[in-house]
């Protein structure tokens, strides 16, 4: 499975940002050795069902530690028997497009 999600603390810090808690959660899904990636948006992880959520209640329990409330929004695309899309569905929309990717 898929996993776009955000996570950001209630709180904002001291300079009136969010990132060092958002630095938190990406290192947890980092440290997870789970293929991921992060965006401006969003992080995206790729896994199976209980990897995936463990991943992402790690990273809610982390940010709840620092603030009494904790926002998550989690977008999932479930397609049992399919790995390797992080990148995959990316090269699919590239080819679309006539991006065809050299050969190194």
């Amino acid at each position: 499975m898929l996993v776009a999600f955000s996570i950001a603390p209630s709180t904002e810090s001291a300079d009136g940002g969010v990132h060092e808690a958002v630095a938190e959660a990406v290192r947890i899904v980092r440290d997870s050795g789970l293929p991921n990636e992060t965006n401006a948006m969003f992080t995206n992880i790729e896994g199976e069902w209980d990897e995936v959520m463990g991943v992402i209640k790690q990273c809610v329990d982390a940010l709840a530690v620092k603030s009494p409330r904790v926002s998550l929004v989690i977008k999932a695309d479930i397609r049992p028997g399919f790995t390797g899309q992080l990148q995959a569905k990316v090269e699919r929309v590239e080819n679309a497009l006539g991006n065809h990717p050299t050969a190194d």
